[in-house]
């Protein structure tokens, strides 16, 4: 199956649907303004703000250096199909943890949970769930069916995944698609808790980027979270085109929900950050970046 090359679309300022940011508006409006509108705040400098948003985790940041080098990993295997050399390829992924870690600020450290993160704590997070994946089957089938379609691979592409749902615009960045004959698959890598319900809505806004972008149906796509740990395990769910219409309602509603809190929609300017309100959910708070600002 040869695939159409992904639609580019002009800059606009109108805000863009994505689960992430529903999840967060959804969770805590005043994490949302935050997390999205920390320009327009007059009680705290930008700087401040941003310092906190650029604030990681040992959680997230094991996902991030996973999700990077299985990518590399991807890439690589479409210049060449080599073996893996895995001494070579937990060395490199060593080193890539020191430097993502000295790079960062940890929240752990910043709100005074831990004196210093352990990088080696980390690396053996990231080894242990790598070689999850290096000992899969699924990694075997990439190496004996997926291969051959290697050129038509979509790693993680460029930009944030910006899409069509509908007329809305929206964001879905897919983490790899896979195209074989008669059918096209999409893999999301997760680190975390396996929680196929939220995941799920997650696959389909893959699946109807795939659909937008490459002109298929859902027949075409089968979209797969896949489990790195505690053990590798992967789960797929089947969508319908009615499904994937029924989603566009979904996204529509939930973007106009945002859209009410904007006082000019195609500039996407923020109400006043009082009407943002604080979550009294205190399981989000403990683990939201900006918690220190509603203390203040």
């Amino acid at each position: 199956m040869k695939l159409l090359q992904i639609k580019k679309f002009p800059f606009s300022s109108i805000l863009g649907w994505s689960v992430s940011r529903y999840d967060i508006f959804n969770n805590c409006k005043r994490q949302y303004y935050y997390s999205y509108y920390g320009k327009f705040d007059k009680e705290f400098p930008a700087s401040k703000i941003n310092e906190l948003k650029a604030l990681t985790s040992v959680a997230l940041e094991t996902g991030n250096i996973v999700h990077d080098i299985i990518c590399m990993l991807l890439k690589r295997l479409q210049k060449t199909a080599k073996p893996i050399d895995k001494k070579r390829f937990l060395a490199y992924t060593q080193q890539l943890t020191k430097d993502y870690c000295s790079k960062k600020q940890f929240t752990e450290v910043y709100y005074k949970q831990k004196n210093s993160i352990d990088v080696n704590e980390i690396y053996n997070s990231v080894e242990k769930i790598l070689n999850n994946f290096l000992n899969s089957k699924r990694l075997k089938w990439i190496f004996e069916e997926g291969i051959k379609t290697c050129k038509n691979w979509v790693i993680e592409p460029d930009g944030f995944g910006e899409t069509r749902i509908g007329d809305k615009k929206a964001y879905c960045k897919v983490d790899c698609l896979i195209p074989t004959e008669d059918k096209v698959y999409i893999f999301d890598w997760k680190t975390g808790k396996q929680d196929i319900s939220k995941h799920s809505k997650q696959l389909t806004g893959y699946s109807l980027w795939a659909r937008y972008h490459f002109e298929l149906t859902s027949k075409d796509i089968i979209p797969t979270v896949v489990y790195l740990t505690p053990e590798y395990s992967e789960k797929s769910i089947t969508l319908s085109d009615t499904d994937l219409d029924n989603f566009k309602t979904e996204v529509e509603t939930e973007t106009k929900q945002m859209y009410d809190y904007l006082t000019d929609i195609e500039n996407n300017y923020p109400i006043d950050k009082a009407e943002f309100t604080k979550t009294d959910n205190e399981f989000f708070c403990r683990y939201c970046n900006f918690r220190e600002l509603c203390k203040k």
